[in-house]
């Protein structure tokens, strides 16, 4: 099944000159969205992860049932100040300004191995500042994966952490 048939691009969004990659047409087709979680598990499933990392806010549709397919634990990346009780707080660099993440200060544990998952990968900056968070509390990120990879932003080489998408866009 060819996947990017699912994909509707939305020109404009959020903002002019953006083509947004949405989704939402993948999730509303049942037969689709099941070959998306199958072919995720292979790949996730061979990073052999206690733990699977959503990142905000699509990552958790998609981290969140493969995490059960596969058995696993999930963990929220969050925007700060999105989370209950006690987090942990990673900020990074954007291209104006900054940024922060956090994750709950009990969502993992030194030593745990955990792999990210997101719908998008664009320039890699919230992926990579998720990598270095979990890497502050000694838990070990072994890989990550989206859906959907923008290759032309160059995000993949920001990673230090093996990577794979299902759909690639070249421009």
């Amino acid at each position: 099944m060819d996947l990017k048939e699912h994909i509707r691009g939305i020109p404009d969004f959020p903002k002019p000159g953006i083509l947004f990659y949405d989704i939402s047409t993948l999730l509303a087709h049942a037969d689709a969205w099941q070959v998306a979680m199958g072919r995720l598990a292979k790949i996730v499933g061979g990073y052999r992860p206690d733990m699977l990392a959503g990142i905000e806010s699509r990552g958790f549709l998609v981290a969140a049932p493969l995490a059960l397919k596969l058995g696993c634990g999930f963990v929220m990346v969050r925007k700060k100040g999105k989370l209950p009780g006690p987090t942990i707080p990673h900020e990074y660099a954007l291209e104006y300004g900054t940024d922060t993440i956090e994750i709950q200060e009990d969502a993992v544990h030194p030593g745990q191995k955990v792999a990210l998952v997101d719908d998008l990968l664009a320039t890699g900056g919230t992926m990579n500042a998720s990598i270095e968070l979990f890497g502050k509390l000694g838990a070990e990120v072994v890989g990550a994966a989206c859906i959907i990879e923008l290759t032309f932003l160059g995000g993949r080489s920001r990673l230090n952490v093996p990577f794979e998408t299902l759909i690639a866009y070249d421009d």
